[in-house]
C-alpha cells in the first residue's frame, strides 16, 4: 500500500513562506485531512504531492522513492490529483472519462455512480455542467486511471448533502481497497466522517493533530 511522506519539505512564495521544514508521513491504506484557514498553502500542498508543483528544498517520498526520480506521468497515474476546479479537456462526459484510460460504456457508468451521478449521466455536455457535476466528473476521470493514491482539494465544496455523502463512500472504499486519500477540506463534519489522522497547515508549519479524524 502507497505511503507519502515529506521530508524537511520547505517552499515559499515571494515573501511568504507556505512550507518551513514539513515533515510528514501520509500513512498507506488510510485517509489523512489537511486543514487550516484560507490561503494557508493546502493546495499548494497537494499539488506537490504529485509533482504539480516542486519545493525549494526538502523531498516528496511515494513508497519510499523522491517522486522527483519517477517519471511524472507515471507517478500522475498512481497519484491521482482532484482539484476544486477542475478542467474538463473533452465534449462529452463520457468521452472525458475516457482521457487518461479506455474504458467501455459500462465502466463509465459504473464510474459515474460511484462519484453519485444517476444513469445516462454519460451524454451530457461538459460545456453544460455545474461545477459540482464538474468536479464529480473529474474525480471519475482520475478513478477510471485507478490510482492508489487520491488527491481531493474541497472534495465537497460545490455539492448537497446527498452528494457529499457519496464522496465519503467512494473515500471508504477507495482506503477499504488498499488505497489512500489526502484531502483539504474546510468542511469538519465531512473531515470528522472520512479522515483517520488531521493534519493542519497554518503559517508555514504542518502539524499532527493529537486528536482527530477516525482514529481511536
Amino acid at each position: 500500500m502507497p505511503s507519502i511522506v515529506l521530508d524537511r519539505v520547505s517552499l515559499g512564495r515571494g515573501s511568504t513562506s507556505v512550507l518551513i521544514e514539513a515533515d510528514a508521513t501520509f500513512a498507506a491504506g488510510q485517509c489523512a485531512a489537511v486543514v487550516g484557514p484560507s490561503g494557508a498553502g493546502k493546495t499548494t500542498l497537494l499539488r506537490l504531492l504529485n509533482r504539480f508543483g516542486e519545493p525549494d528544498s526538502g523531498r516528496v517520498l511515494l513508497d519510499g522513492t523522491p517522486v522527483a526520480d519517477l517519471d511524472v506521468l507515471a507517478l500522475r497515474r498512481q497519484v491521482g490529483l482532484v482539484p476544486q476546479r477542475p478542467v474538463l479537456l473533452t465534449d462529452t462526459v463520457a468521452e472525458e472519462i475516457r482521457v487518461g484510460r479506455a474504458v467501455d460504456g459500462d465502466r463509465v457508468d459504473e464510474l459515474l455512480a460511484v462519484v453519485g451521478l444517476p444513469a445516462g449521466f454519460a451524454a451530457r455536455r461538459c460545456a453544460e455542467l455545474s461545477g459540482g457535476e464538474a468536479q464529480r466528473v473529474c474525480l471519475a476521470r482520475a478513478l477510471a486511471v485507478e490510482p492508489q493514491v487520491l488527491l481531493l482539494d474541497e472534495p465537497t465544496s460545490a455539492l448537497d448533502g446527498a452528494s457529499a455523502a457519496a464522496i465519503g463512500e467512494l473515500i471508504r472504499a477507495h482506503i477499504g481497497s488498499g488505497g489512500s486519500v489526502v484531502l483539504v477540506s474546510h468542511d469538519p463534519g465531512f473531515v470528522a466522517e472520512v479522515s483517520d489522522e488531521v493534519w493542519t497547515l497554518a503559517s508555514g508549519r504542518l502539524t499532527r493533530d493529537a486528536e482527530a479524524g477516525n482514529q481511536p
